[in-house]
C-alpha cells in the first residue's frame, strides 16, 4: 500500500481513465486526451496519465506487472525484511554452537 494518501476515489479513477480510453481517438494524442480530461477532473496531467497505463497492465493489454501481482511482492517482500532481521536478532542473542 502507497505511504502517499490518494486524493481521487477510485470512481473518480475509473471514470477518468473510461474517458481517457474511449475518447483518445478524438484528440491528436493521447496526451491531448489526457491533459483535457484531467483539467476538467481537477488533478495533473502527468497524474492522470499513468492511471490508463495501469489500467492496460491490469488487464493484459500492455506489458508489466499487474497490481494484484505487484502488491503482493512488496507484502512478501517486507514479511522477508521482518524474518530477516528476526533471524539477525536470534542470531545476536544465542551464539551458533556446532
Amino acid at each position: 500500500m502507497s505511504k502517499t494518501r490518494n486524493k481521487f476515489s477510485l470512481e473518480v479513477r475509473a471514470r477518468a481513465v473510461r474517458m481517457v480510453l474511449e475518447n483518445e481517438g478524438d484528440y491528436r494524442s493521447r496526451w491531448a486526451a489526457i491533459t483535457s480530461i484531467s483539467n476538467k477532473i481537477g488533478c495533473a496531467p502527468q497524474t492522470l496519465s499513468s492511471w490508463p497505463e495501469r489500467k492496460e497492465v491490469d488487464s493484459g493489454m500492455r506489458a508489466g506487472i499487474p497490481s494484484d501481482t505487484a502488491d503482493k511482492m512488496k507484502a512478501l517482500e517486507r514479511e522477508v525484511q521482518e524474518l530477516r532481521q528476526a533471524n539477525e536478532i536470534l542470531r545476536k542473542d544465542r551464539p551458533f554452537k556446532r
